[in-house]
């Protein structure tokens, strides 16, 4: 186990690794062209451009500034490194406000942003030192006022040189907090492949932009912030330096003194600076760590077996490297036929697909994970209404998604199930199909659904209500949205009791008084009850609906990858598959498909979901993860096409059921 671990990290290491040391060895490169611009313009004088031009170029050799390209190299290398540990695949999306105030102060975060304020203080300070004039230094020779003529000048506080470095600080801590509320921490890869300098030349005038826009208003907020706060550092620094202030000026906490536009010009100068080279070391990195990898389909060398394709995508390495093995499938998929045969080949000796199987199983464990996790969520939607049974320690061990596509027959056989159900229940039943949580999913909350923690797994065999039919009396009926247990048993549908959940039963009620379990269930509703009345803690409570959905949809990008690679091979399958791999698995990917799809069309059709994908405007803020549902549902349409309209008529003679043979038909006539 750990020798497996170890080879993921090596194998991460060796993919990011010269990706990294790349964007970092740039970001730095293009520090004097940034460094240049700003002594430019922080020298702006109109009336006289030949002295001013003149002036800027003799300061680009000076010592001073030398050193603060030096000092900034290290800065741009530190952010970098924070880049690196903190990226993500997949966005964090809070679902509530008290879900964002724990991601704020969580211990990660505020080291974040206690390191981003210390490197912003040293990006303000050396732009306080190319600047020169009176933002130069600390502190400055002043004559008191009411001194005499030939009394000993003292050294006073320059308040304009602790403004710029409290403006420093505050725009990295700013620049820490937005990082984390827009999540720009999230990695998202293009859809067209392009080449890096064009992905770069594209977002550049978007990165100037934002910068210019988001400085704005961070030195507004500062300035709100210094007028209120700003004799506090003041003060203190002034007492631990031994330093004085001189009355012949403006002190900077009061209106007048922050309505000097030369200030705020230049504060808002500083700040572009630092946004725009800490925004160009983010989108350098950005733009390496996505850019696609090419994973060998059949090792050379013995040594290489780990670093193959199909055994990425059927272990469990790091996000990144699984994305990019998917995204390499999907690009393979599509335009490489001599990849492709190594796909469909089989193995010598033994002639086994080995290839084919290990690539189709883990598409189909993470279409039927997709599957799980958006009928968990449908029921929980599906619960408004109901009463909240007693949810139990007792849990139902899920089945292993990856199992089910190692035996065709077997996979196939379960599918089959799933939709011959369909006329039973509109939702797949979850004894089924094992669940995953979601990203977003606050699993085990007191403001959970009750719903959503059955679909985890969570029993409560101890319940007064287990096996019978409850009494309207006694419970609130909701809408009967898909058949329960009880109405089964009605029926004259019986199953077989597990035997797991027998002997839980033995030993939880030999170890558990009845009573006392119930006592605390009454409670807890109790204590949930009371909450729920009170407007202040629902606010932070209370989940955000479209925020919640987002969570469920927050990595399609991996499902979508994986509908394509696996529908393109499908179809190239059709003229390329010399020994007819695919065709032993065709049914259990139509059934997998087509289930799919029932699932997700009835998830636009719940309350709260809308059907049409929210506009997106140009920013440098990525907001795609926002539409990845309908990506999503456009990409499983157009796979059913694409595998429809290659087999056409062929397709009648593949084992699936009823429901799924009219749905097929339908793509076969054009008509989905």
């Amino acid at each position: 186990m750990e020798g497996a671990a170890g080879g993921q990290r090596a194998l991460l290491r060796q993919v990011l690794g010269w990706r990294v040391a790349a964007a970092v060895t740039w970001s730095v490169l293009l520090l004097p062209l940034c460094t240049a611009a700003f002594i430019v313009l922080s020298g702006l004088d109109p009336f006289h451009p030949v002295r001013w031009i003149s002036k800027s170029f003799s300061d680009l050799y000076t010592s001073y500034v030398i050193f603060c390209i030096f000092l900034m190299s290290v800065v741009i290398i530190v952010i970098s490194i924070f880049n690196v540990e903190f990226y993500a695949v997949v966005p964090s999306i809070p679902c509530s406000r008290l879900a964002l105030i724990g991601k704020i102060i969580h211990p990660q975060q505020v080291i974040h942003s206690f390191v981003h304020a210390i490197m912003g203080m040293l990006v303000a300070w050396c732009a306080t030192v190319m600047t020169k004039g009176r933002f130069q230094f600390l502190a400055v020779s002043c004559t008191p006022s009411e001194s005499l003529e030939d009394a000993v000048p003292q050294m006073c506080l320059n308040e304009y040189h602790l403004f710029f470095l409290l403006s420093g600080a505050f725009l990295g801590y700013s620049y820490s907090l937005f990082f984390l509320i827009n999540n720009m921490n999230y990695l998202p890869f293009p859809i067209i492949q392009q080449y890096k300098y064009l992905r770069f030349r594209r977002s550049l005038p978007l990165l100037i932009k934002h910068s210019c826009v988001e400085s704005l208003y961070f030195v507004r907020n500062f300035c709100v912030t210094y007028y209120f706060f700003g004799y506090i550092p003041k003060v203190w620094i002034c007492t631990t330096m031994g330093l004085h202030t001189d009355s012949k000026l403006h002190p900077l906490d009061t209106l007048s003194g922050l309505l000097d536009l030369s200030l705020f010009y230049h504060t808002w100068l500083s700040g572009v600076f630092l946004l725009m080279t800490w925004y160009i070391a983010w989108l350098l990195f950005k733009i390496y760590a996505t850019e696609s990898h090419h994973f060998p389909i059949q090792p050379t060398f013995a040594q290489e077996t780990d670093q193959c394709l199909p055994k990425i995508l059927n272990s469990n390495p790091p996000l990144l490297i699984k994305f990019l093995a998917l995204q390499d499938l999907m690009l393979l998929s599509q335009y490489s036929p001599v990849r492709r045969q190594e796909v469909f080949s089989l193995s010598q000796p033994g002639g086994h697909p080995h290839n084919w199987t290990a690539i189709s199983r883990e598409c189909l464990s993470l279409l039927s994970d997709l599957t799980q996790r958006l009928i968990a969520q449908q029921e929980a939607a599906a619960a408004n209404g109901r009463a909240k049974p007693p949810v139990g320690e007792l849990k139902v061990p899920p089945q292993t998604p990856g199992a089910a596509g190692i035996e065709d027959t077997s996979f196939q056989s379960q599918r089959s199930n799933i939709v011959l159900r369909a006329s039973m229940s509109p939702l797949v039943k979850p004894s089924l199909m094992p669940v995953k949580t979601s990203p977003g999913s606050d699993v085990g909350s007191p403001f959970s659904s009750p719903a959503l923690s059955y679909k985890m797994g969570a029993v409560d065999v101890k319940s007064p209500w287990h096996g019978t039919v409850p009494s309207p009396h006694v419970t609130r009926r909701g809408p009967k949205l898909w058949t329960s247990v009880s109405d089964q048993q009605m029926n004259g549908s019986h199953h077989e009791p597990s035997p797991v959940l027998s002997a839980a039963r033995t030993g939880s009620e030999a170890v558990q008084p009845k009573f006392i379990y119930t006592w605390l269930q009454n409670k807890q509703e109790q204590i949930k009850n009371f909450l729920s009345k009170r407007a202040l803690i629902m606010y932070f409570f209370s989940k955000h609906p479209e925020a919640s959905i987002q969570a469920v949809f927050c990595d399609a990008q991996m499902h979508i990858w994986a509908l394509e690679g696996l529908s393109h091979l499908v179809a190239a399958s059709f003229t390329e598959d010399q020994f007819g791999v695919v065709q032993t698995t065709l049914p259990a990917i139509l059934n997998t498909l087509l289930t799919l799809q029932e699932v997700v069309d009835r998830h636009f059709k719940l309350p709260h979901v809308s059907s049409k994908p929210p506009r997106i405007s140009g920013s440098l803020v990525d907001t795609s993860y926002k539409t990845l549902r309908f990506a999503l549902r456009a990409s499983l349409k157009t796979a059913l096409y694409r595998i429809t309209t290659v087999f056409g008529e062929h397709l009648n003679a593949v084992q699936v059921s009823t429901e799924h043979k009219k749905r097929l038909q339908q793509f076969l006539d054009y008509k989905e």
